[in-house]
């Protein structure tokens, strides 16, 4: 029996302009592509791969990034799918188990040509659902003017959560503005700040079996890291996302953030005097870690040309074009294999030396079968905490009770 999919948060209304258009043509690749417009890149590799496949057509249709997925999932709910479509790498468990989407399995080869763990991102039972399309992994970024101003050392880092917290209270004592910012708005990525923390003090949520392991040490000494930061933080931390926070930052209002590379290039816009680094270590920490967030392009099932579907996903995300892709942009993606280029791209500008040196101890997004749900569930635990209404333990428990019944 197939699960409720709870990916669709609108009506099958949206169907009324489109559905007719929605079927994948004879010998014609639909995609859903999420942006305001197709980029350079893509459109020079659409045309190259028509060029050798005589008789096939790439179809994308631009969908802005707040409708694409949900249209993309409401089609294939209602049987009149596209053949392919960008999606966060999250959904790929669930769209699997209401057998909406065709699994799309790399060779050996395949899998190593990427970073470490990148392909864990699309991986549950052992099989691929889907192709990395995009990338992003976070660092510490520190405003060197604050540092100075509160009596530390504008060139060191913090490169503990206890030197963290420590630089933090430091910083909103002697210059009254906030020494971290912390973000825990009900939004997505409240879940996937706090994540980067777990993977820097070698937790995990769920494991490779599919069972829960959140409610460990690791996880706890997390949860009440966040407790101990949040009166040095941004007030009012509920009301922010990390967007928000960035421009907290990006105004001079903020010791530290962790944040993208995207702050990296709006930061050299300023007159503000910064540095990035890893993120700061936990207690059981291995080594420098990150949340590891993919996007993926998924065939879907019953349009008719998955196996063309899947060659073409295969050719537009392959080492030369994908790599293009990333680095002819601004768009902040983290490169998703090592090359030549990658290295060169380091050299040229050492900030983003700490987003790739992230990755060897990052971990994925887990996969869960509800994941709203289980997001849910962890922002209100991430919520309670900071603002009081629970202790890390409590919190910790009911979180890891209450996300069992979304695996």
């Amino acid at each position: 029996m197939k699960k409720s999919l709870t990916l669709i948060v609108g009506t099958l209304a949206l169907l009324a302009g489109s559905a007719l258009s929605s079927f994948a043509a004879d010998k014609e690749i639909s995609w859903i592509y999420c942006g305001d417009k197709i980029d350079p890149v893509h459109e020079k590799y659409i045309k190259q791969w028509e060029e050798k496949n005589a008789g096939w057509k790439i179809a994308p249709e631009v969908v802005g990034w707040a409708q694409c997925q949900d249209k993309a999932t409401t089609l294939a709910a209602a049987g009149t799918p596209v053949a392919m479509a960008y999606v966060g790498s999250r959904t790929l468990k669930e769209f699997a188990q209401n057998d909406l989407i065709v699994p799309v399995p790399m060779t050996d080869e395949e899998q190593k040509s990427y970073y470490p763990h990148i392909v864990d991102t699309v991986t549950f039972d052992g099989t691929q659902w889907g192709v990395p399309i995009a990338f992003s992994t976070k660092a510490l970024y520190w405003n060197k003017d604050l540092f100075k101003k509160a009596g530390l050392d504008p060139e060191t880092p913090p490169k503990t959560w206890a030197e963290e917290i420590a630089f933090a209270k430091q910083i909103k004592e002697k210059t009254g503005v906030a020494g971290y910012g912390l973000p825990a708005k009900t939004f997505d990525n409240t879940m996937h700040q706090f994540m980067h923390w777990v993977y820097t003090n070698n937790g995990q949520v769920i494991d490779k079996d599919g069972k829960i392991t959140m409610d460990s040490p690791e996880v706890l000494a997390a949860l009440q890291a966040y407790k101990d930061i949040t009166p040095y933080s941004v007030e009012g931390a509920t009301a922010y996302e990390q967007n928000e926070i960035r421009a907290i930052f990006l105004d001079g209002k903020a010791g530290m953030i962790q944040n993208s590379t995207g702050a990296a290039y709006r930061l050299l816009k300023t007159d503000i005097h910064w540095g990035v680094a890893t993120l700061p270590l936990g207690p059981e920490a291995k080594g420098p870690g990150t949340l590891l967030i993919t996007d993926s392009l998924v065939v879907f099932k019953g349009s008719g040309v998955e196996d063309k579907a899947k060659e073409f996903a295969k050719f537009i995300t392959s080492p030369g074009p994908q790599e293009e892709y990333e680095l002819t942009t601004d768009s902040g993606l983290t490169p998703l294999r090592p090359s030549p280029r990658v290295d060169q791209l380091v050299k040229d500008k050492p900030y983003w030396k700490p987003f790739i040196d992230g990755i060897a101890y990052g971990g994925p997004e887990p996969l869960f079968t509800d994941y709203k749900g289980f997001q849910n569930a962890m922002i209100e635990m991430v919520q309670s905490v900071v603002t009081g209404k629970a202790e890390p333990a409590a919190a910790l428990k009911k979180a890891t009770a209450a996300i069992e019944q979304y695996k």
